[in-house]
């Protein structure tokens, strides 16, 4: 599981920042990526990363302010052009089906692939499989902005070879069987439980993704124990009064976030472009007094987001 930051401005592009736009690659676990958020210019950033439009299956509106949605028209004619026929779901507030069947409809732009639409009323789990599972919470931004949280599933634990060997049982085929949880009968008429011999489940990864928001407790309960907490970081700390004026936070709010939830990794992006590259420094700083693992990203920054084992 990676993560990639196609864009990380705030409101407009700059040369070094793109709009919003967030891609969570499951190319391992499911040869899947997930999209969150596709600000304009959003497929021009793709052309310069090694993901494949085609290899999108879900994709993840926060909320519908323009620097969120401007790009995705684009992007899903672009993703019929490139190879990519299979079904793609889009999930977000009421009014992202409005908004991308009229661009399309206007635009005549005929797709090769259905859109599945699933809008969001209210917070809850909005889709899980035996992988994944994600839960969207509303957050506080004036018009509905919805905060993600994709919890993957468990993984079993690894097979006692040590202690198989110790109890002379034989490798071979029969290690996988008991890798499985089954019962097997040995040669020497001895029956093996493969659950006795399982190591404890590993956790599956948790990463939390923060739409355009203010402080919420709903921020907290989303992010709560994240291997991976994605906040927005519009404003520095000393711009409290305009982040709360205008529903957007500051470093120290996400950094709060992040140490109250018990985050393992905190990555501030969504940043105003009045910000200099000195200015994003000391935000960094800043949030890092409040929380350490906190890194500011860039456009086009990758992270593994690795299994704790």
């Amino acid at each position: 599981m990676k993560i990639q930051f196609l864009g990380t401005g705030a409101g407009v592009p700059s040369t070094l920042r793109n709009l919003s736009s967030i891609a969570l690659k499951l190319l391992d676990e499911r040869n899947e990526i997930w999209l969150f958020d596709c600000g304009e210019g959003t497929q021009q950033r793709i052309l310069k990363t090694s993901l494949k439009p085609r290899k999108v299956t879900k994709v993840f509106i926060t909320h519908l302010h323009g620097d969120h949605i401007y790009g995705l028209p684009g992007f899903l004619s672009s993703r019929a052009f490139q190879g990519g026929d299979t079904p793609l779901t889009i999930y977000g507030p009421k009014g992202i089906k409005e908004f991308v069947l009229t661009a399309l409809r206007v635009s005549q732009s005929h797709l090769r692939y259905p859109i599945f639409f699933h809008e969001i009323y209210e917070d809850g789990v909005i889709f899980e499989d035996n992988q994944f599972k994600v839960t969207c919470g509303k957050l506080a931004h004036g018009i509905p902005s919805y905060g993600y949280r994709i919890h993957e599933a468990e993984y079993p634990g690894e097979l006692l070879v040590d202690e198989l060997r110790a109890n002379n049982v034989p490798a071979g085929p029969l290690y996988g069987k008991l890798k499985n949880g089954e019962t097997v009968t040995l040669a020497d008429g001895r029956t093996i439980d493969g659950k006795d011999y399982i190591g404890e489940a590993i956790s599956g990864r948790i990463v939390t993704i923060i739409g355009d928001t203010k402080r919420t407790d709903k921020s907290f309960e989303l992010a709560l124990n994240a291997d991976v907490l994605v906040h927005e970081s519009t404003f520095a700390k000393e711009n409290q009064k305009f982040a709360r004026d205008y529903y957007h936070s500051t470093c120290i709010d996400a950094a709060l976030v992040a140490k109250e939830a018990g985050a393992k990794q905190l990555y501030l992006t969504h940043i105003s472009s009045r910000y200099l590259a000195k200015d994003q420094k000391q935000m960094q700083e800043d949030a890092r007094q409040v929380f350490s693992h906190t890194c500011m990203v860039n456009d086009y920054d990758e992270f593994d987001i690795l299994l704790d084992k």
